[in-house]
């Protein structure tokens, strides 16, 4: 026990920063286990984005692409202390999250454009982060730390998701190397 308290001790306190910061860009530009989203969305036209499988439920890219940049506001807004404000997102279920309006290749890079915005938004926050602000309560109870990470693995999840329909089109190159 008195091991495990030293090392606690001697921890740096931005340890925890640093690491979800580290997992926060490994999701949008930096290939780390697997392609962030800047690679795994790179070339993909809005027909390419827009494209569901025959067979099964599914969503597409572009459903996709909309249901992670309802969530970055989500967490945009409250990293900003803005919950419940005007323009917080709200949806009567999960499912309405996915929904595409315009299937426009002007549209498909607009939200293609606003998910890396929010992203990067999120990431100069985080990194203006002290420790104290990584353990803010927020109203659903939960910390701000939390909801970070767990949204950086939605994103992970998700961009497995979107790799395996660009394969399914052929968008996806059969070799690939990682730099």
């Amino acid at each position: 026990m008195e091991n495990q308290e030293n090392r606690n001790s001697d921890m740096n306190p931005d340890l925890p920063r640093t690491l979800l910061t580290q997992l926060w860009n490994s999701c949008l530009s930096q290939e780390e286990w697997f392609p962030p989203l800047e690679h795994a969305l790179k070339g993909i036209m809005a027909e390419q984005a827009s494209w569901l499988p025959k067979e099964g439920p599914a969503n597409s890219i572009y459903g996709i692409v909309q249901h992670l940049i309802f969530y970055k506001k989500r967490l945009l807004m409250e990293a900003r202390g803005e919950q419940g404000a005007a323009g917080y997102p709200e949806v009567e279920n999960n499912t309405a999250t996915f929904e595409v309006h315009d299937s426009s290749e002007a549209a498909w890079t607009a939200s293609r454009e606003e998910l890396y915005r929010l992203h990067r938004e999120m990431s100069t926050i985080l990194a203006a982060y002290k420790p104290e602000d990584l353990l803010r309560p927020l109203e659903d109870g939960s910390v701000m730390m939390e909801n970070i990470r767990v949204l950086a693995m939605h994103d992970a999840y998700h961009i497995g998701q979107i790799v395996l329909l660009a394969k399914m089109q052929g968008a996806w190159p059969s070799t690939r190397s990682f730099n």
